[in-house]
């Protein structure tokens, strides 16, 4: 039907014949002579239709926005003085010779010759297939088309085998919640859609597969953010025989590239590396933007003996913390824009915002700054921090304190905030791996061991010995991947020893019937010859948002949820008929 996309024609196709199929963007009548913008998937061309053709004119006069056409013409040059530079096939148009309108269209309820959306994400979502039609959108998921071809290229060259793994399997309920699937033909029992093909592409390696990845799709019953979605993509990868560090820079290499061909960006060589403890320590976070030049500096040892109990306390505290966050020229903030912040870091627990404003430390010494606290510090104290922070005159400098939880996430979030708002930001891609977690975390609500990543995930060989003694102080073999302050994947090297996973589990209170019931098959397979091996698995989904500077993983996915789990498109999920629940045994009762 048609011989040509409409955004591949140049000049180079100069006085062709060519045969276009597409929606009208838009329709122009200029005294006697109608344009005609033209949009397919590879972009838009100007068609025009003279009254010297009166029939093919007629028609043209006919058509409105969305109209879908296929129209045969020739390709000749613009107009001196009305050639657009901004539009690849700007220096081009079409002279129409025929016009046929394959289906006409109503007015969409959404704008579709703007870049930008105009409707509410609500309006959008319900008519998604017009949402799609608009050039940004589909500029993203051609990204994102190329992205995924581009890692199964990498990988298919580096000796990985494409595996799918079942969507229909077994509930664990660790982690999230599961999307539970009745069984018909086994009544009052259920599958579970994988959160992850965790426990399979283990499996794979013990098959002596050595080497695998999948673009998996993955269910998780949470709660939504704008980096969530109930289902969501990964690139999903495992491997035998390799260490971390082999296994991270085979991952970094792989990134690397994308970037530099999908791009054209050249990210470092190698990625920087930090701890889990200095990330924390330094930023407060363990997915930190180091675009931000901004840094949390300590200062509890300066406050420990200090009157002032707000500081005092929680620098005694072993799980207490006390930050300074130095504002480069943050003197000029006014009172309305620090309550502003003060209100900003409560939302992540914090009882307040302390700060000093340097006006003229230089000079002036103790009188030279500004705050209700600094009457409560004494010099020495005053001298620590200005010496410490590397504050000058005209600088600001915020403080956090309370239980160090509280105080990393909302000094931690300041910090990013403060660098969008203040200007601070390097605009360079900074990605990072972030090591050395620690394998649990204590639940104190249920008082007991949690993982911090997942329970398969391996502790550091010279701690074993730690599982037994100090659980808190065991660091694992994880890493993450982090890209200007989003995890972008996470993996770690598995354990391989049944004897290990089996008192992990007994550490994190799974009992020896709980774990032969949800992984009684891990712990057989790993009796048979397991292979020590490792992997990661990338969030498809978070990659190619941040890759087109979209602010939603919504913008990068074809058909998304709401913030509430639901398709407005399709109005899922609905209702089902009596005779389907009859057939899997289940019977609606209302919710206590």
């Amino acid at each position: 039907m048609r011989t040509h996309y409409c955004g591949e024609l140049n000049s180079g196709h100069n006085g062709q014949e060519v045969v276009l199929c597409g929606w009208v963007q838009r329709r122009r009548d200029h005294g006697g002579v109608i344009f005609i913008d033209l949009r397919d998937r590879e972009g838009l061309v100007q068609v025009v239709f003279d009254p010297d053709r009166a029939e093919m004119f007629s028609r043209a006069e006919q058509v409105r926005n969305e109209y879908v056409l296929q129209i045969k013409g020739l390709v000749r040059p613009r107009p001196a003085g009305t050639i657009n530079a901004e539009l690849p096939t700007g220096a081009i148009e079409i002279l129409g010779l025929e016009l046929e309108v394959l289906n006409s269209s109503e007015t969409p309820p959404i704008q579709l010759d703007t870049h930008a959306a105009d409707a509410s994400e609500e309006l959008r979502l319900r008519y998604r297939y017009l949402d799609l039609r608009r050039p940004e959108m589909q500029n993203r998921l051609r990204t994102r088309a190329r992205v995924t071809q581009h890692l199964r290229n990498y990988l298919d060259r580096n000796g990985f085998l494409d595996i799918e793994t079942p969507i229909l399997t077994k509930s664990t309920p660790e982690g999230a919640r599961d999307y539970l699937v009745p069984s018909r033909t086994h009544p009052g029992e259920f599958f579970a859609l994988p959160q992850s093909p965790q426990l399979f592409k283990q499996l794979l390696m013990m098959a002596g597969m050595d080497r695998y990845y999948q673009v998996a799709r993955c269910f998780r019953d949470e709660d939504l953010r704008a980096d969530r979605q109930p289902e969501f993509t990964q690139l999903d990868i495992e491997v035998s025989f390799l260490d971390e560090n082999a296994l991270m820079t085979l991952m970094e290499t792989m990134i690397r590239e994308l970037f530099r061909d999908v791009l054209g960006v050249a990210l470092p060589d190698p990625f920087p590396r930090l701890t889990y403890q200095e990330a924390m320590r330094r930023f407060g976070s363990d997915r930190p933007d180091l675009r931000v030049p901004l840094e949390l500096i300590d200062l509890a040892d300066l406050m420990e003996n200090v009157d002032f109990q707000v500081f005092a306390a929680p620098a005694k505290d072993p799980n207490g913390r006390v930050v300074a966050l130095r504002l480069p020229k943050g003197g000029e903030l006014t009172r309305k824009e620090i309550d502003a912040y003060t209100q900003f870091v409560g939302i992540y627990g914090a009882k307040g915002l302390a700060y000093i404003k340097v006006n003229d430390w230089t000079n002036k010494g103790r009188d030279g700054l500004q705050s209700p606290i600094v009457k409560n510090l004494p010099d020495a104290a005053l001298v620590g921090i200005m010496e410490r922070t590397g504050a000058m005159d005209g600088d600001l400098i915020f403080f956090g304190a309370d239980k160090a939880s509280v105080v990393n996430e909302s000094i931690g979030a300041l910090r990013v905030k403060l660098g969008q708002e203040r200007g601070l930001m390097d605009e360079q891609w900074r990605p990072l791996w972030v090591t050395d977690f620690p394998m649990f975390e204590y639940d104190a609500a249920n008082q007991r061991w949690a993982a911090l990543h997942h329970p398969f995930t391996a502790p550091q060989e010279n701690q074993l010995a730690l599982l037994e003694s100090d659980p808190g102080a065991c660091l694992s073999r994880a890493y993450d991947m982090v890209l200007n302050g989003t995890e972008i994947g996470g993996g770690s090297i598995r354990i391989h020893r049944a004897a290990v996973q089996q008192q992990v589990f007994k550490l994190l209170a799974i009992s020896d019937e709980q774990a032969e019931d949800r992984f009684g098959f891990l712990l057989k397979a790993l009796k048979f010859g397991c292979p020590p091996h490792g992997g990661m698995a990338l969030g498809l989904d978070r990659l190619v948002m941040l890759m087109t500077g979209a602010t939603s993983i919504r913008d990068v996915m074809a058909f998304p949820k709401t913030q509430t789990a639901a398709c407005l498109l399709t109005d899922a999920p609905s209702t089902v008929d009596e005779t389907q629940l009859k057939e899997l045994a289940l019977r609606l009762r209302t919710r206590t």
